[in-house]
């Protein structure tokens, strides 16, 4: 499998998808999201935008530099070509690219690529190797002509409805929480289809969207609906099925105590000097726990109230016992420097790299690559037509589009 390999298009690490060649139709998030992913692993993604470029590089502050890091966040490692699909010239392009990949993902809306001769069974023909993947916000069938923002999937989804205060108005996620999920749901499927073709030779097309991916990632409360009729309410910071499990107050400030066993629970209570309640008839189990979670609460509070968040959060630690401050932003970024994880790495050589959040996946042999900062709108247009002269088409179908 052939990957960029002329001087301006290099990439200088080799992950466990080098060799795979990545068309990316997609833009904001869930799809973008998705291609970086598998940029991370060595992928040669080919970013194809219009000539207004994908929307977020417009979605600022916060911006580095002038250039938006809502963009930046999604969009390392991969080369950027700008294309007017409308132009016959740049649509011939685009097909080259196609000509090249192994995976196209686009997240268009349904029916919008048919006119370009890229709907699902125009590729098909043309190229039926090739792995599509199509991202879509509530699927192609009644959802087709619903625009994909995340922000919908979650009212629609439920997710809203179950997030706030009992006695609040419904709230949403502070982040695009299905918009990646459904990221990350396309990049499972297409490593998924990747492996199905080395056996058998053949691509295929697949499909996510927000809404299956939202309802699929409520898990518990989606699955107490299905398995039970139980409709979740808004809890606040409440588990319905877990106490305590959420933040209560210390002298200073809120402490969150996950216990998600009688154990641990036990061990919480030694800590708080009230040994006893671990077998008290009204806490004994996480029944009675939840039964009587408001008396609970009193009792816990009272304790932490004798110390500060950041000493509890260090006797109970000591003790395994599962709790954590609760932290902003820069702090969460800061405790996962101290403990080792790492989160920030640079993307890029020298002046032109930028500093990105690290990729969650480690690997014992395998690489995670961060050779190349997000590009410029078109940065790489005239190093892919090179690429484009310089290696033949991995596939081609019996009929042109």
């Amino acid at each position: 499998m052939s990957s960029i390999k002329n001087e301006n298009l290099t990439r200088s690490s080799f992950g466990p998808l080098t060799g795979i060649v990545v068309a990316d139709f997609s833009r904001v998030l869930a799809g973008p999201y998705a291609t970086m992913l598998l940029a991370d692993l060595g992928a040669t993604v080919i970013k194809v935008e219009s000539p207004a470029g994908d929307d977020t590089r417009q979605w600022m502050p916060p911006a580095r530099d002038g250039i938006s890091t809502y963009y930046m966040s999604v969009n390392r490692n991969k080369h950027s070509v700008t294309l007017d699909l409308k132009d016959a010239d740049d649509l011939e392009t685009a097909y080259q690219i196609i000509d090249r990949a192994d995976v196209f993902i686009e997240n268009w809306k349904p029916g919008a690529l048919k006119k370009f001769g890229l709907d699902p069974a125009s590729v098909a023909q043309r190229w039926p190797q090739i792995i599509h993947s199509s991202i879509t916000g509530f699927g192609s069938a009644g959802g087709a002509s619903m625009p994909g923002y995340d922000l919908l999937a979650q009212a629609l989804s439920g997710m809203m409805e179950i997030t706030g205060s009992p006695d609040g108005p419904p709230q949403r996620s502070g982040v695009a929480v299905f918009d990646v999920m459904t990221g990350m749901h396309a990049a499972i499927g297409i490593l998924a289809a990747l492996q199905e073709r080395s056996t058998s030779g053949k691509g295929q097309h697949l499909e996510v969207n927000l809404l299956s991916s939202a309802i699929s990632s409520l898990v518990n409360q989606t699955a107490g609906y299905a398995a039970a009729g139980n409709i979740p309410t808004r809890q606040g910071n409440d588990h319905p099925s877990l106490f305590p499990y959420g933040p209560f107050k210390a002298r200073d400030r809120d402490l969150v105590i996950t216990c998600g066993n009688d154990n641990q629970f036990g061990r919480l209570m030694e800590q708080l000097g009230r040994p006893e309640l671990a077998t008290d008839p009204r806490f004994v189990t996480m029944k009675e726990r939840n039964a009587n979670r408001e008396a609970l609460r009193e009792i816990i509070e009272a304790q932490l109230a004798q110390d500060t968040a950041q000493a509890w959060f260090d006797k109970l630690q000591a003790v395994q016992v599962p709790c954590a401050p609760i932290l902003g932003v820069d702090g969460g970024i800061e405790f996962a420097t101290d403990i080792g994880l790492e989160p920030i790495v640079n993307a890029g050589k020298g002046d032109n790299a930028v500093p990105t959040i690290k990729n969650p996946i480690s690997f014992s042999r395998s690489e995670v690559t961060y050779d190349k900062a997000p590009p410029a709108l078109g940065a790489d247009s005239e190093a892919v037509r090179e690429w484009l002269a310089q290696y033949p088409a991995k596939q081609k179908a019996a009929n042109h589009v």
